[in-house]
C-alpha cells in the first residue's frame, strides 16, 4: 500500500517530465498562460494579456506564478504568527515551575499545534511562494510547468490548515454560541488536540477528541498540496528552462528546490497512507497500530521515515538561499558551486537512511541502531562541505554589512551548533542519556528557529524590492537581525544546557532549580518576538510608504558582475514603467 503509492508517484513525475522534454525537442512549446487562468493562442503575447482581474476576484482566479508565489507567503506568515503565538504562551507558561499560567492541558494543545503549524503550515509554504515567484524568473522561463495545478495545490492549504486547527475555534465558537442558549454538540466536543505533534500510538487512537481525526484529514490533505507543488517545480526546472540555461547555468537555489521536491516525492505519500492508516484505526477498528497488529512501533517507523526527510525538506531551501545571497553580499562567486550541489544531492539521499535514530530508545535491534548511528553521522559530512564553501566564500571578500547579509552570517553560526549537537544526538550512548529531554528540543530549533527563519527574513530584505517595488527602513532591518541571531543562542542554548542536566521536555512543571534556566530561554524568546513584531512593521509600512525603487540594481550587483536573471526582469519592468532613463526620481 504505501511502497505502491509511492512508486506510482515517482514513475507518473518521471513520464510527465520526460514526455515533455521529448515533446519539446520536436518543436513543442506548452501553451503560454494568461493572468485570468486561460492560455494565449496563437499569434498572442503575453503583453495583450498583461491585465488582470482587480480586487479580491484576481487572487481567488490568478494562475501567475508571482502571484501564487505572493499567496503562499501571506499564508506561511499567518500560520507563523499563529504558531509563533502559541510559543510565546508556551514560554509564559514556563517562566515558573508550576502550570499556573495555563493549565496543563492547554499546555499539552498549545505545544502539539505549535509543532504542527510551524512544520506544515508554515516553513514549506513560505519557501514555496520564494520559488514560486522566482524560480520562472531565474529560469528565464514563461510560468509554472502547470499553472492551474499550481493554483490548486495552493488552494488546498487554506482549508487544510482550518481542519488541522479547527479545535480552537471550534471551542471558542461553541462557547461564544453557548451564552446565547445554542449549544452545538459537535463544536463543544472539539477542542486542540493533546497528544503532541508527532501523534504517537496508541495515545492518538485512543483519544476520544475528535479533532484528532480532522487533524490527520487536514495533515493529508496538506501533504497532497505540497506532493502537487513538488511535481511542479521538477517539471519546470527539468522541462521549462529558457533556450539559453542547460543543467551547468541553473542557480544554485533551483538546484535545491529540484532536490527538495524530490524527498517530497518519496516523503509525502508515505505520511498520506500512514494517517489514513491511523483514521482506520481510529474509526473502523483496525489494527495497524495496535498490538494485535503491526504495534505501536510501526507508526515510529513511518512517521520517522517521513519525519526525518522533512527536516531536511525545510532546512535545504534555507541553504540553497545562503548559497544564493551569501556571494552577493561578499563581492565573490560562490565558492565550490559544484561540490554544493553534490552535497545537495547527497543529503537528499542520505536524509531516508537515518529515521531510526529518533528511536534508539525503543528496544530495537542494536546491529539496526549501529547502522543507523553511522548514517546519521555520515549525513553531517555534506553539511559541513556547505559550511566550509560558505566560509571559503566569505574568505578574503568584501563583506557589505545589509541585513540580508547579517542574516546569512548569523544562520552559518547558529546552524554550526544545531549541527553538532545533532552529531552528539547521533552517537547511541549519548541520545540515550539526553532522548526526550531539553536537548533535543534545542538541538532542533537551533535550526528550526535559526537557518530557516533568519534565510526567510533574509530573502524577504533581499528581494523586496523585486516584489514590491520599494524600499524598506534598512537601519531597522538591521536591528531586527541583530536582535534575531542574539535571541536564538539565548533561548535555545539554555535548552541544551537543561537537556544536558536531565530537564524532560514537554512538562507543564518542572523543578525548581531549573526555574532560572528556564526564564532565560523566555526572555531569549521574547526577544526574537520582538524582532518578528519589527520585521512585520518594517513590511507593511514599508509597503505603503516606503521609497520606490527606481534603480534596479538596489544592491550594486552589476560591479560584481552578480546581476542575475530576476534583476535583470526587474530591470526591464522598471524601464518599462518610468522609462529607459527610470523616471523622475523625486516622483513618489
Amino acid at each position: 500500500m504505501i511502497g505502491g503509492g509511492i512508486v506510482l508517484t515517482v514513475i507518473a513525475v518521471l513520464l510527465v517530465a520526460g514526455g515533455t522534454r521529448f515533446l519539446q525537442t520536436k518543436g513543442w512549446s506548452a501553451p503560454i498562460p494568461r493572468p485570468d487562468g486561460g492560455y494565449l493562442s496563437g499569434g498572442e503575447t503575453d503583453t495583450e494579456h498583461a491585465e488582470k482581474q482587480s480586487g479580491l476576484l484576481r487572487w481567488l482566479t490568478t494562475v501567475d506564478h508571482k502571484d501564487i508565489g505572493i499567496l503562499y507567503l501571506v499564508f506561511g506568515t499567518v500560520a507563523a504568527l499563529w504558531g509563533g503565538t502559541e510559543a510565546m504562551m508556551i514560554r509564559t507558561e514556563l517562566l515558573t515551575p508550576t502550570a499556573d499560567v495555563w493549565t496543563a492541558a492547554t499546555y499539552n494543545g498549545l505545544f502539539t499545534t505549535h509543532g504542527i503549524t510551524m512544520l506544515f503550515f508554515f516553513v514549506t509554504p513560505v519557501f514555496f511562494g520564494i520559488a514560486n515567484y522566482f524560480l520562472p524568473l531565474l529560469l528565464n522561463a514563461d510560468d509554472m510547468a502547470f499553472p492551474r495545478i499550481n493554483a490548486i495545490a495552493f488552494w488546498m492549504l487554506p482549508p487544510s490548515l482550518l481542519l488541522a486547527r479547527a479545535g480552537l475555534p471550534a471551542d471558542a465558537l461553541g462557547k461564544l454560541l453557548s451564552t446565547v442558549g445554542v449549544k452545538i454538540p459537535f463544536l463543544e466536543a472539539l477542542h486542540p488536540p493533546e497528544t503532541g505533534w508527532t501523534l504517537y500510538a496508541p495515545l492518538s487512537i485512543q483519544s476520544g477528541n475528535p479533532q484528532v481525526d480532522l487533524l490527520l484529514l487536514g495533515l493529508h490533505l496538506s501533504g497532497i498540496a505540497t506532493t502537487l507543488g513538488a511535481i511542479n517545480f521538477i517539471i519546470t526546472i527539468v522541462s521549462e528552462r529558457g533556450e539559453n540555461i542547460g543543467w551547468m547555468d541553473v542557480d544554485i537555489f533551483s538546484w535545491t528546490m529540484l532536490s527538495t521536491s524530490g524527498i517530497i516525492l518519496f516523503a509525502f505519500p508515505l505520511l498520506g497512507s500512514a494517517v489514513i492508516m491511523m483514521l482506520l484505526d481510529r474509526n473502523l477498528g483496525t489494527t495497524f497500530y495496535l498490538v494485535e497488529g503491526g504495534g505501536p512501533i510501526l507508526w515510529q517507523h513511518l512517521f520517522w521515515f517521513f519525519g526525518h526527510p522533512e527536516v531536511y525538506i525545510i532546512f535545504l531551501p534555507a541553504t540553497g538561499l545562503v548559497s544564493f545571497i551569501l556571494p552577493k553580499f561578499s563581492s565573490r562567486k560562490l565558492f565550490g558551486f559544484k561540490f554544493i550541489v553534490y552535497s545537495t544531492l547527497a543529503i537528499g539521499v542520505l536524509s531516508f537512511g537515518v529515521w531510526a535514530h529518533h528511536m534508539f530508545t525503543t528496544g530495537i535491534d542494536p546491529r539496526i541502531r549501529m547502522s543507523f548511528m553511522f548514517v546519521s553521522l555520515a549525513i553531517a559530512v555534506p553539511s559541513a562541505v556547505k559550511v566550509f564553501n560558505w566560509i571559503s566564500t566569505m574568505y578574503d571578500g568584501r563583506i557589505r554589512l545589509t541585513a540580508p547579509m547579517i542574516f546569512a552570517v548569523g544562520s552559518i553560526g547558529t546552524f554550526i551548533i544545531g549541527g553538532v549537537t545533532g552529531v552528539f544526538l547521533a552517537a547511541i550512548p549519548i541520545d540515550l542519556v539526553v532522548h526526550d529531554t531539553y536537548f533535543v528540543v534545542g538541538h532542533f530549533h537551533f535550526i528550526l528557529m535559526a537557518i530557516i527563519p533568519m534565510m526567510m527574513f533574509a530573502a524577504s530584505y533581499y528581494w523586496y524590492p523585486i516584489i514590491t517595488g520599494r524600499m524598506y527602513d534598512q537601519l531597522l532591518a538591521r536591528l531586527q537581525a541583530v536582535l534575531t541571531i542574539i535571541g536564538v543562542p539565548i533561548t535555545f542554548g539554555s535548552m541544551l544546557i537543561m537537556g544536558a542536566l536531565g530537564l524532560p521536555r514537554r512538562y507543564a512543571n518542572y523543578p525548581d532549580q531549573f526555574a532560572l534556566l528556564q526564564q532565560i530561554a523566555s526572555v531569549g524568546a521574547f526577544i526574537i518576538g520582538i524582532g518578528v513584531l519589527l520585521w512585520l512593521w518594517n513590511m507593511v509600512q514599508s509597503y505603503r510608504v516606503g521609497p520606490r525603487v527606481r534603480d534596479a540594481d538596489v544592491w550594486n550587483l552589476k560591479r560584481d558582475d552578480a546581476f542575475t536573471r530576476e534583476w535583470q526582469w526587474f530591470e526591464e519592468k522598471l524601464a518599462d514603467r518610468y522609462g529607459t532613463d527610470g523616471g523622475d526620481p523625486d516622483d513618489d
